[in-house]
Order: structure tokens, then sequence, then C-alpha cells
């Protein structure tokens, strides 16, 4: 027995000696995993998806990783591993953060499934089906009715004041937001001003016009993110026209409007509005929405051809209506030249005048459609200001604007949106643009101008050209479908308002001189403004 033992304690040893290098072995193993999870990159933060319609709750957000769009700063930062792909290289110089509001702000609280604000039509819950485009707009079965010019995908009843409920789902999906404000070029800022004012636009006292608006401004100075610049890096939507939120301080209780505008904060902040004070520096207006909110290029194509090849035996249409005891003379002036020339068969009229059922029919995107494809030009005189949201639906149907106001125009409103390369705004003479016809105001008044003979002088190759123009801006002034994934290439409103924006914050934060004049022509948007 003595003469084994050394062999027993070489088993042993042996044993020993394994179970130590299994040992060594596992814990190594463990720390290389270790190490090399510490340096993998953060996972980013999750996108927020928008549902197919706002009528559940505002905006929710439920998490689903593949479609991320927020990145974090420290995923920005850090080196990208296979699992976690880097944000998109355009983004350096792009990034925005958005900023989270308290509920009380939140203008769609009380649009929840089944409330029955849903069933309203002067509700702005009804206005947020669709991710604020509205009910879908289907084609008449081939009747002959208005309908049958709309095609059977991408158009809907979309509301004109819906912009603030459709940018904001737009920059939910923003390719390059993120969640760290130091990283961000902008910070943008989801209330709804417009739809909050609605609620008293006219009729009540100045308290309750002024003091939601003054209670959120209060709010928002005091976060975080405005303490660096001010709320110069901030910027948000407005969807009414700038002077909406420009009341006069002490004015009656009995006026319209807010003093939103007239805030110093707002004065720090760039308000996107439909129509900007042309003569106010930091004004800056982006196009009302459309009926039009495709899901893919092919769409657009198909829209384009159609409106280029539509017959149109009106030489001019006109969609509106007359103002109390003569309040707008050019406007009473058009009425009359159509409904003249609608006897004849040369003018389309869609008289909106007669109480509901005239703003009814104004809204129904059928029959403006349907008029605006008929005729080669579309008249448009100032309303209750210079822009209209008839001046997109010309664009939309390829139907050559005709202005009355220089501040009308296109080109001084939409800077960011109209102007291409190589493009002029008009002739030598000022008398005749490249995609739309301007007509002095007081020309038309005292006589010494008729509409329809001057429309009449265009020959059929310069109406041609110009409709080709116009037919060509279509995308520049349309906002796509934020539901769905946009099939092909094509650059929206929504994409050159981001375009403009980000360029106009990268240049406030080098102290730049961000404002849109200096080219000499605002004393000319002046003299036709009559």
């Amino acid at each position: 027995m003595e003469a084994n033992y050394p062999k027993y304690l070489l088993y042993c040893l042996l044993i020993t000696g394994s179970w130590l290098i299994s040992c060594l072995l596992h814990f190594q193993y463990f720390h290389l995993s270790l190490s090399a999870s510490s340096i993998a990159a953060p996972r980013r933060a999750a996108l927020v998806v928008l549902p197919a319609a706002l009528d559940a709750t505002f905006l929710p957000a439920p998490a689903v990783e593949a479609d991320d769009k927020r990145w974090s700063a420290s995923s920005v930062a850090a080196s990208p591993s296979p699992s976690s792909p880097p944000p998109p290289a355009s983004c350096e110089g792009r990034y925005v953060y958005m900023l989270d509001l308290p509920s009380r702000f939140d203008m769609l609280r009380d649009c929840v499934a089944g409330s029955p604000l849903f069933d309203d039509m002067w509700s702005w819950c009804a206005i947020t089906v669709n991710a604020g485009l509205g009910p879908k707009i289907f084609p008449a079965a081939g009747n002959g009715s208005d309908g049958d010019i709309i095609p059977s995908t991408g158009w809907y009843s979309t509301d004109q004041y819906a912009l603030e409920v459709i940018f904001h789902h737009w920059m939910r999906r923003y390719e390059c937001l993120t969640d760290d404000p130091a990283a961000a070029t902008a910070v943008y800022v989801p209330y709804y001003p417009a739809l909050e004012l609605h609620q008293h636009l006219c009729g009540f006292n100045t308290t309750a016009r002024d003091g939601p608006s003054e209670a959120f401004l209060r709010w928002l100075s005091s976060q975080p993110t405005w303490a660096a610049l001010g709320g110069r890096d901030h910027f948000m939507v407005a969807a009414k026209t700038t002077w909406m939120f420009r009341r006069e301080p002490g004015g009656r209780d009995d006026g319209c409007g807010n003093n939103f505008l007239g805030q110093p904060e707002t004065g720090n902040m760039t308000v996107l509005t439909y129509e900007s004070n042309i003569w106010a520096p930091r004004d800056i207006a982006v196009p009302y929405p459309s009926y039009f909110h495709p899901s893919s290029a092919g769409e657009v194509a198909a829209w384009q051809a159609r409106a280029r090849a539509a017959p149109r035996p009106f030489l001019f249409a006109f969609a509106g209506a007359r103002r109390l005891k003569g309040q707008l003379a050019i406007r009473d002036r058009v009425f009359d030249v159509c409904e003249a020339a609608a006897r004849r068969g040369r003018c389309g009229l869609v008289d909106c005048s007669h109480g509901l059922e005239g703003s009814i029919t104004c809204r129904t995107a059928a029959k403006l459609v349907a008029l605006f494809t008929s005729a080669r030009f579309c008249l448009q005189p100032r309303g209750d200001s210079f822009m209209r949201r008839s001046s997109i639906d010309s664009v939309m149907a390829g139907c050559i604007p005709v202005f009355f106001h220089r501040a009308s125009t296109l080109e001084a409103q939409y800077r960011w949106h109209e102007p291409e390369p190589g493009r002029s705004g008009s002739n030598d003479d000022g008398r005749r643009g490249r995609y739309y016809v301007l007509l002095n105001s007081d020309d038309v008044l005292e006589g010494r101008v008729d509409i329809e003979e001057e429309l009449s002088r265009y020959t059929d190759e310069e109406v041609a050209a110009m409709r080709e123009e116009l037919i060509k801006m279509i995308p520049r002034f349309l906002y796509r479908d934020p539901r769905v994934r946009f099939e092909g290439e094509m650059r929206d409103a929504f994409d050159i308002t981001m375009d403009g924006m980000m360029d106009r914050m990268r240049r406030i934060k080098n102290g730049e001189d961000v404002t849109l004049k200096g080219d000499g022509s605002d004393e000319a948007m002046g003299a036709n403004d009559s």
C-alpha cells in the first residue's frame, strides 16, 4: 500500500491542476467578455413611431427600435458597433433637440378614442385624423362630378390650420433628432399656438386671448435649453398668418388675435407662420398645407402629368367670397369681373359668400381642385391678409396665379421655397413673371387695366411655358405623408424648411446676420400694396 502512495498523490495533483486551469480559463473568457462589452457603443434611444391617426392619444410613443430616428450624444460620439449603425453623415450641423412639453400645454389632450369631438367638424380633433392630413378623399366613380380629377391615392381633406400637427409628426421622424441638447444645432418646440388661439380667437377679452400663450412662454423661458442663447436657437410653427399673433397691446376686448409674436421671448425665437410681415426682418413664412400628400415620387410625377394634360376651358377662375360693406375693393372687383366673364364661359367661379354653405363649399377639395385644373389663370386678390391658401392650391393644380399685390407673391412670402437656381421672378418690365402674373390693384380699380383683356394677351406658348414652371414647383410646396416611408427621391416643403432652418441656426450660432433683407426689393414690395 505504501508503494502505491506516490501514484495516488500524482493523481490528486493532476486533478487539482486541471481544475485550477479550467477556472483560470473561465475567468479569462469572462474578463475578455466584460472588456469587449464595456467599449461597445451605447444603444440608441427608441424611436417614437407615429400612429396612422391621432385619434387615441397625443403622439403616443411606443418603443420600436428598428426605425429609430433619435440619437443620443454618447452614441454619436462613440465608435459605432456593427449592431448599432451610426447616424447619417449629413447630420453634422443638423441635430435637433425636441422639447417635451407638460400635459397642460397639450392642445390635443381631449382628442382620445371615442371622443365625440372627432365628429364635430369645428373641433380641432377632427383635423388631426391621419397625422393631421384629415380624412382621405376618394375619387368619384366616373360620373362626371368634381371628384373625377382627384386620383385614388395621396389626397386628403386637409384643414388649412393643421400644419402644426403635420409638422410635429414630421419632426418625430426627422433623421437627425438627438436627446442631448448640447449636441443640437436647434431646439424644436412642439407647441401649437394657432390651435390654442383658435379657442378664443375673437370676441374674448385680451386676458383670455393672451393669458395661455404668456403662461407657456414663461415656462419655456425657464427651461435649461433656453439659457444658452436666450431662445435664439429655438423654433416652432404657428399655423396662422403673422397678423393673428400681433394684436397691439391694450387693444379692444372685442378684437381678434393675441400678442404671441409681440412677446420678448418669441422675439428671440424663429416662428414659422403662413404669412410673414415682409417688412419685419425676422419673420419667415412656410406654405399652407395643400390637399396633396403623396407617399411616393411616382404619385407626384403622375399628378404633374395629369395637371399638365388637364383640359382648361376657362381663361381664369376665382374661388372666394365678397367682404361686407365693400371692405376689400379689389376683391369685389375680381368678383364682378369673374361673374360677368362666367356668363360668356370665360371664368370659373366658386362663390363662398353664402354663410355656412359657402364656407363648406370652399372647404371642399374636389370642387376647388376641379375648378383650378379647368382654368389657365387663377385670380388671387388679397383676403384678410396678403397671402391665401388658394395660392398654394393653384400651384398644385398648375393654374397660373394672378396677384394684385407684390406682398401676395410666392417670392415675397416663401423665400426658402420659391427660388430655384437660374430662375428670375419676372421679366425686365416687371409685368410678367415666369410662373405668375402681377397686376397693379390701383390700375385695376381705376379702370386702367382690364383683367380679362390683360390675361387674353398671353399666347398659348407663353401659357404652356409658365404652367410648366409652376408644375415643376409642385414638390417644393407640398408636404409628404408623414406616416410612411417615402418611395423615391424628392424634397418637399418640410425638407426645404429644415434646410433653411438649419442654415439659419448655424448662422445664429456663428454670430451672423440672419435677416432675409438687404436685396433692395422691399421698397418695391410696398409700392403696390394699396
